[in-house]
């Protein structure tokens, strides 16, 4: 929240401003005080400074001229709620409408919490205003392409959101089915790397045929492990983590399902932990390619020299884990999966390449996503 002469204004920001610490040098030298290093604050600084310049809509355009990288945003502003998602649309945003008027969040799944509807999605570079129950949408932005981030699909929104109108836990089935499909075993069980490896296992037993079978079980207590700073805290979380269930384990060639490995230490220790439970062979399926860069828009994942995949093939990386053998998706397969094209996808941590421009990054920007960032005027009154 940033108290100015009006009132306050408070913001919840999902993604994550890559000129944020350029942006905030420039708002110090100004006068301006921070008490946290968060980029929303200084986001929430740079729209009270707008605001008392322009007009809303204004104001709002001049803020995304300025901010680069990855946010959904929702203020409160007096009596107003704003919903602003950035001009690629890189993490989601959504409408929902229930019995006191309309509300907005990341996930569909909070609107089911309220017993409400889902209306739609905030279009990228879209304003939604929310006042008195009533619902206002403005299109300040507006780009050839989108960039969706392809890991809501793969791991981080739960599986019952609907996303761009496709329900994720449909999504993950038929990435599980690809990979079935894409890399095939020659054994009698399918088991999930519990939670998020679930829904790829269910698509991989239906399009198979194989038996599915739970052999680990999850403590629900416990965080996730690959955003622990310490290697030997991760080591520890991933037994605190994780039990076998060794009756339906012992004697089985095994195939587990999960969405991604990043530095390694999970996957390897989830493969030795079945295999002292009795397990005969040991195969690995992930539901994203390989992660071989860092996600600058949101994501907190490693630097490029913790993450396994860039620096090692995958049969390097069969071979640190300890498994019989290992298959990733396709980015075509998964790109299919999804149903969204390619183009209208962010998966710069699957190819090292980036929507936005990032310092030492190569990116895909087009002269015309360019000029859209820069100058927005072009679609001054569209509502």
């Amino acid at each position: 929240m940033v108290k100015y002469k009006d009132g306050a204004i408070a913001v919840a920001h999902n993604g994550n401003v890559v000129n944020s610490c350029q942006l905030r040098e420039q708002l110090e030298q100004a006068g301006d005080i921070f008490y946290s290093t968060s980029d929303t604050e200084v986001i929430a600084h740079l729209f009270v400074k707008e605001l008392l310049r322009h007009d809303l809509q204004e104001a709002v355009r001049a803020l995304m001229r300025k901010i680069v990288g990855s946010y959904s945003l929702v203020f409160l502003w007096g009596d107003t709620v704003l919903a602003i998602r950035d001009p690629l649309g890189i993490k989601p945003l959504c409408i929902g409408e229930i019995e006191s008027g309309y509300m907005v969040a990341s996930e569909s799944v909070a609107i089911d919490t309220l017993n409400g509807r889902l209306v739609r999605d905030v279009k990228p570079g879209e304003l939604v205003v929310l006042r008195n129950g009533e619902m206002k949408s403005y299109q300040l932005a507006r780009l050839p392409n989108p960039s969706f981030c392809v890991f809501e699909y793969i791991y981080f929104a739960r599986p019952d959101s609907i996303m761009e109108g496709r329900l994720i836990y449909d999504v993950r089935v038929n990435i599980g089915a690809k990979l079935a499909e894409e890399h095939p075993a020659n054994v009698d069980t399918i088991t999930p790397i519990p939670d998020s490896g679930i829904t790829l296992a269910v698509g991989y037993h239906q399009h198979s045929g194989i038996s599915y079978r739970e052999c680990l079980m999850k403590n629900r207590y416990i965080g996730r492990t690959f955003i622990m700073p310490d290697q030997a805290m991760r080591e520890t979380a991933v037994r605190l983590k994780m039990n076998t269930i060794r009756p339906n384990i012992e004697g089985h060639k095994l195939v587990l399902v999960d969405d991604s490995i990043v530095r390694g230490t999970t996957s390897r220790r989830i493969v030795n932990m079945v295999r002292k439970a009795g397990a005969k062979e040991v195969h690995v399926r992930i539901g994203s390619p390989p992660i071989l860069a860092p996600c600058y828009l949101g994501i907190d994942m490693p630097s490029r020299e913790e993450l396994i995949a860039a620096y090692k093939t995958v049969a390097g990386v069969e071979a640190v884990i300890s498994a019989d053998s290992l298959g990733y998706v396709s980015h075509k397969g998964l790109v299919e999966a999804i149903g969204i094209p390619a183009e209208n996808l962010c998966m710069g941590c699957l190819t090292g390449v980036y929507p936005v421009e990032i310092p030492g990054e190569k990116c895909i920007a087009t002269q015309t996503k360019l000029s859209a960032y820069l100058d927005l005027d072009l679609l001054k009154g569209s509502a």
